[in-house]
């Protein structure tokens, strides 16, 4: 099957020009779960009140193959909303409709992204967050994993 584009939904706080060019650093928290992408939300918030920095919030919802990217079978807004229930007034919020989340998450950050994934203490079987923590990583990108 064709490789297609994934379909990017951004909403929420959204920073002006001069809102941009006073911040030098933006902080890319991918969500993973709710319960762990609020604890990342929080040490991001943590670092961006220290740096000057503004937080992005990077989601990516998988589109099975039988429909069509543009419609998906869970609504955008349900994940707005729940996206909305653990993002501030700050934060920029990114839904990207997909088939693969690891390579649309890889693809959307910029190179020289600093990455916060809130992630399970280390276990020996691997998990989803984990894998995708290590491709961030193999990429050369600086992850922050905040262990939940």
């Amino acid at each position: 099957m064709p490789h297609q584009e994934p379909v990017r939904v951004k909403y929420g706080y959204l920073p002006t020009e001069r809102d941009l060019s006073d911040r030098k650093l933006d902080l890319k928290v991918i969500f993973t779960d709710l319960p762990k992408t609020a604890a990342a939300l929080a040490t991001a918030r943590t670092m961006a009140r220290d740096l000057g920095a503004h937080i992005t919030l990077m989601a990516a919802q998988v589109v099975p193959y039988p429909l069509p990217l543009a419609a998906p079978d869970v609504p955008v807004e349900f994940t707005e909303r729940a996206l909305e229930s653990i993002a501030t007034d700050d934060t920029t919020v990114e839904i990207y409709l997909c088939r693969d989340r690891n390579e649309t998450i890889r693809r959307a950050l910029p190179p020289d992204s600093l990455v916060i994934v809130g992630a399970r203490k280390w276990r020996w079987w691997p998990s989803c967050d984990r894998q995708l923590i290590r491709l961030l990583r193999q990429d050369g990108r600086r992850v922050l994993v905040v262990p939940v």
